[in-house]
């Protein structure tokens, strides 16, 4: 009797799993049929937007604005000189000045980007504008013009290649004192090599530094 009870009680448990295999096939066909579309669909972005599109891109950027996409690099009697988009420090009297640079340990480092971050009532920010206003009135004593307040002050990035156009004429007496030459031959360099805003209406008027500078080492009779 005992034998026959065990083996009804195992026909009976053989009988309520039979409906789970079907169940777990299910399942797992199921698993499949998400996992294989998700791993294609995975390796076809990453063709797409990790190779397909940065060569699309870098490709067309060479041929439509191949300066722009190359650095904007400047480029002297074949020697790499500079870059028009990072601003150079200029301390001579004979050479325009840029803004003040806070990026460390040098002036116009472009892998320590970056501001001073002192607030309107840091003392250090203070001295900083001090002492700038002091070279600037040392180079040009007789300059009685209200000083720009982007020559006494860092930009955000600390690596600002421009000025403004008022900041450029301030320093256009000094410049043609030191230079030898006619202001007015200075102030139609500023004039010329001026940017307008951009699309009509961002930014400032403004000049590259750089392009002043290189501009004033062209000029016939300047020292």
């Amino acid at each position: 009797m005992k034998s026959a009870s065990v083996t009804s009680a195992a026909s009976a448990s053989s009988k309520q799993a039979a409906p789970s295999t079907p169940a777990a096939a299910s399942v797992q066909a199921s698993s499949s049929s998400v996992l294989r579309p998700a791993l294609v669909l995975f390796a076809g972005l990453t063709l797409l937007c990790g190779v397909i599109y940065p060569l699309a891109v870098t490709g067309i950027g060479k041929v439509a604005f191949a300066d722009q996409a190359s650095g904007s690099l400047i480029m002297r009697d074949g020697k790499l000189i500079g870059s028009r988009l990072i601003g150079q420090e200029f301390s001579t009297p004979g050479y325009f000045w840029g803004r003040l640079s806070a990026t460390s340990p040098m002036p116009y480092n472009a892998s320590s980007s970056g501001g001073s971050n002192f607030g309107p009532s840091n003392p250090a920010l203070i001295d900083a504008v001090k002492g700038r206003i002091a070279a600037l009135k040392a180079a040009d004593p007789d300059n009685t013009q209200a000083i720009p307040v982007d020559l006494v002050t860092a930009s955000g990035s600390g690596l600002d290649p421009e000025i403004s156009v008022a900041a450029a004429y301030y320093q256009a007496g000094r410049i043609a004192r030191e230079r030898k030459l006619n202001v007015d031959t200075v102030r139609s360099m500023i004039a010329a090599l001026q940017s307008t805003r951009t699309l009509g209406f961002f930014g400032e008027p403004r000049v590259n530094v750089m392009a002043l500078n290189m501009a004033l080492d062209r000029q016939p009779g300047s020292n």
